[in-house]
């Protein structure tokens, strides 16, 4: 029975190795520890899920709904364990350092050999939202054997040091564990801290509640999960290089992960097979058709004046090189918000070379920077041409950079008879899609011309099965809106660069193909509050 408030203590008999007070705030600590490694798991499945699933919001909405109902079996579970609470939290802490540090090389093997990782990770998150649901009631228990005192006060020790911890863990993922260890290596070091922290408080602290054998039951499964994660840790490098192959094909050369994506670089620079980018696992660029994509990006836009142009995206450099073909370019801005991925277009052989060094160029100026921030932060322009060369409207991150708001602050710095040119998504997949930046254009007060080409020569995603990342013939076309305050014209300039694939024909036919298509009402613009593009 807990005392009620007011009354004093009643006396414990159980021996412990220090004071009571010291005690009750090791057990504090432990909690503590053991919220940071649990939100660390969770922040894990997240981004996992939206790398190797795609749609963020979607997946980041089922992983936490799932953890969560997971978290109240759990503590339902609890209740059997609550009278060996201190074999039970050891327990505990031992499956959940194996599962949760396991779980990403566990996820992306699932994917890199099954082609699909989408019920084990519903999976994963089941199991570790158990292991962390049965914590607290543990631990209430632990603290009330060492000092017993009122249901309330318990309580709220044990959710501050649970909800401080959950803001050290969730502080440390994006800023320590990513950058520095990378998803597989981090999840491992976390699992082996839960290990060790919730091994150490019962068999030390707890050591006189367990029998002996108890104890070496105890002390033998945490050596081995400590030992499993070691190995794991060991392999993760070797284990990391054999996914890549199953998923990229053998011929991966650069493999990163930035602040903001992981980067993964294939063929090319010296090797037989052509050149792919893989940006968070989606190909964004193949070197046997990117020109199409690039070429029907940009070279509409260009019929007008060109002297000042604005690249928002292309980091990659290749939007920037088509541009670079015309003469009357005085100055090209480039903004990208990830800065390593423009050093690869600068100084990887492959890729640099696909793009024809395009960034020595001196009328070029790089900024790193998010597109929509920079246009926001001061007037910006006036530009003759702006291309926007985005992430695809399809992933929830990107919805903010086909929004309405982002469209009005593109076109705030267009020159008088400025043009805007959009990709607008893949229209075989989603026409609903590419419509509906159309209306988002039309909404700021910009004319559209809508057009679209047959594509892709490579697979859209890496992987076995649908993910193949194989040569292979492809259906899949491009979608682009050409904008402007003036009704824009989708053909190429009077005096185009030679050498083109793009010919005046194709354009014509590109400027028809969307019109069969065209939805008889108008849709709904897309907005910051009401994103309608993913």
């Amino acid at each position: 029975m807990i005392d009620q408030p007011g009354r004093p203590a009643a006396p414990y008999d159980l021996r412990l190795p220090v004071a009571a007070g010291a005690a009750r705030a090791l057990v504090l600590a432990a909690v503590f520890v053991c919220a940071a490694c649990g939100l660390v798991y969770e922040l894990e499945l997240v981004a996992l899920a939206s790398y190797l699933v795609g749609d963020s919001v979607t997946q980041a909405s089922v992983i936490l709904s799932v953890m969560v109902f997971a978290m109240g079996c759990g503590s339902l579970l609890a209740k059997r364990l609550r009278v060996r609470a201190a074999a039970g939290f050891a327990a505990v802490e031992t499956a959940l350092a194996l599962v949760g540090g396991l779980s990403v090389m566990a996820l992306y093997a699932c994917f890199a050999w099954a082609g699909q990782a989408r019920l084990a990770m519903i999976g994963c998150a089941f199991a570790i939202g158990v292991l962390i649901g049965a914590e607290v009631p543990l631990l209430m228990t632990l603290v009330q054997r060492i000092r017993r005192q009122d249901a309330g006060g318990a309580v709220a020790d044990l959710f501050a040091a649970d909800y401080v911890g959950a803001l050290v863990g969730g502080l440390a993922f994006p800023f320590l564990l990513l950058p520095h260890f990378g998803q597989l290596t981090g999840a491992l070091a976390t699992g082996v801290v839960n290990a060790a922290a919730g091994g150490a408080t019962v068999l030390w602290l707890f050591r006189d509640d367990l029998s002996a054998r108890t104890r070496w039951w105890l002390l033998a499964a945490n050596v081995s999960v400590l030992a499993v994660l070691g190995a794991a840790a060991a392999a993760a490098g070797p284990f990391e290089a054999a996914a890549r192959h199953a998923v990229y094909g053998g011929q991966v050369r650069v493999a990163e992960q930035t602040g903001v994506q992981e980067i993964v670089l294939t063929g090319g620079g010296g090797t037989r097979a052509p050149l792919q980018l893989f940006l968070d696992g989606r190909l964004r660029v193949c070197g046997t058709d990117e020109f199409r994509y690039h070429q029907a990006l940009v070279h509409p836009a260009m019929n007008g004046p060109h002297g000042r142009v604005l690249i928002l995206g292309g980091g990659d450099g290749l939007a920037l090189r088509e541009t670079l073909r015309y003469r009357g370019v005085r100055s090209v801005t480039v903004v990208d918000l990830d800065d390593e991925l423009v050093r690869l277009a600068r100084t990887d052989p492959g890729l640099a070379a696909l793009n024809k060094h395009a960034f020595e160029d001196p009328r070029v100026t790089a900024v790193t920077a998010d597109a929509f921030d920079w246009l926001r932060g001061r007037r910006r322009g006036p530009y003759d041409v702006v291309i926007a060369d985005l992430p695809d409207p399809g992933i929830s991150r990107s919805a903010k950079l086909y929004s309405e708001e982002f469209y009005g602050l593109a076109a705030r710095t267009l020159a008088p008879g400025g043009r805007l040119a959009v990709h607008a998504g893949t229209p075989s997949e989603s026409t609903h899609t590419f419509w509906t930046i159309d209306a988002t254009l039309r909404a700021v007060g910009l004319r559209t011309a809508p057009y679209w080409i047959d594509g892709r020569e490579c697979g859209e995603r890496p992987g076995p099965d649908r993910w193949s990342g194989a040569a292979s013939p492809s259906t899949t076309n491009w979608g682009f809106v050409l904008a402007g305050l003036d009704r824009p014209q989708v053909a190429l300039p009077v005096h185009p660069p030679s050498g083109l694939w793009l010919t005046p024909a194709l354009l014509r036919e590109a400027a028809r193909a969307p019109l069969p298509s065209r939805p008889e009402e108008s849709l709904p613009a897309s907005t910051l509050l009401r994103p309608r593009v993913s």
